[in-house]
C-alpha cells in the first residue's frame, strides 16, 4: 500500500518512462503491428498515431501495472487473513476483493491531490480486475488443492 501511495504522490512528468525508453531501445519497428490499435480512454485517444509507439507501450505498461500492483495488494490481503482469522478461503477471498477495491478507490481519490494527475474510475476498473484474477487464482489453488495425507 506504501508503495502504491507513494506511486499516487509522485506527478506524472516524473514517472514518464518514454524518455527512458527513446534512449535504450528503438521501438518503431513496432509501428505497424500496432496501428490497428485505437481506443479512448479517459478522454484521449490511444493510439500509435496519438502517442507514438513509446506513448502507447508506455500506455499499456502503466495499465498493466495497474492489474498487477492491485493483484499483488489482493494476494497480501488474503495472505493476511488467512494467517490472522478462522476464515474460509472464500470469505477471505471476497474480503480481499473489497479491501483491495476500496483501496484503489481511495488510490484514485488521493491521486487526485497530485499536480498533474487526475482520478479516473476506469483505473478503479482497472485495479479491481487485478484483484479478481487474484481471486480466481485463489479458487484455482483451492480446487486443485491436494487433500492432506496422514
Amino acid at each position: 500500500m506504501g508503495v502504491i501511495f507513494y506511486s499516487s504522490s509522485t506527478p506524472y512528468e516524473e514517472q514518464d518512462i518514454k524518455p527512458f525508453m527513446s534512449d535504450v531501445m528503438d521501438l518503431s519497428f513496432l509501428a505497424p503491428v500496432l496501428d490497428w490499435i485505437q481506443f479512448t480512454y479517459h478522454h484521449s485517444e490511444v493510439s500509435v498515431e496519438a502517442l507514438g509507439v513509446n506513448g502507447l507501450v508506455e500506455f499499456f505498461i502503466r495499465k498493466g501495472a495497474h492489474v498487477s500492483v492491485f493483484l499483488l495488494l489482493c494476494v497480501f490481503f488474503y495472505i493476511a487473513l488467512r494467517k490472522s482469522t478462522n476464515l474460509t478461503w472464500g470469505r477471505s477471498a471476497l474480503l480481499s476483493l473489497l479491501f483491495t477495491f476500496l483501496y484503489a478507490v481511495f488510490d484514485e481519490i488521493h491521486q487526485g491531490f497530485t499536480p498533474n494527475r487526475t482520478p479516473y474510475a476506469g483505473d478503479v476498473l482497472l485495479d479491481t480486475a487485478g484483484a479478481l484474477l487474484a481471486c480466481g487464482l485463489f479458487w484455482l489453488r483451492n480446487r486443485f488443492k491436494r487433500p492432506a495425507s496422514f
